[in-house]
């Protein structure tokens, strides 16, 4: 994992959806693909992303009708990361930011998704000596905080 790419590990099967899309449209197209989110896009540019914790907390708990429109609950702004950064990059960008989906750009396009769960597939792959030195790497940088 030592110079793992976003590339490598992203997920290329993003759902993007006019900002004028229902949320319950896009719930349909969410469960269909199985997917935990989506990206609000403006005249096929991307301008914001809806999660599933943004079903819970934007449009459960405040009991928002389903036709309304996903501009309306998305988050802003979309924070995204180039394919070409290293997942220990993404990780740190993922931290900072308390995200936990992080849209892929190459170009200023969206080609990609990476989650905290693809960061927690891949470094759980190799020998425990690898994940051992992964955990120092990480515990070292969280001490010089």
């Amino acid at each position: 994992m030592n110079s793992t790419f976003v590339n490598e590990v992203m997920n290329k099967d993003v759902l993007t959806l006019d900002k004028s899309t229902s949320l319950q449209e896009a719930a349909e197209h969410m469960k269909k693909l199985n997917i935990g989110c989506v990206i609000v896009t403006e005249n096929d540019n991307p301008i914001g992303i809806v999660t599933e914790r943004d079903f819970v907390t934007k449009i459960a708990a405040e009991g928002r009708p389903l036709f309304t429109e996903i501009k309306e609950v998305m988050s802003l702004p979309l924070i995204t990361i180039n394919s070409e950064e290293t997942i220990w990059e993404a990780s740190e960008l993922m931290k900072e930011k308390t995200i936990h989906k992080l849209p892929v750009t190459d170009n200023g396009k969206i080609i990609g998704i990476i989650t905290t769960s693809d960061i927690v597939r891949i470094s759980s792959v190799g020998s425990d000596s690898e994940m051992r030195r992964i955990c120092d790497q990480i515990l070292l940088r969280m001490k010089n905080e």
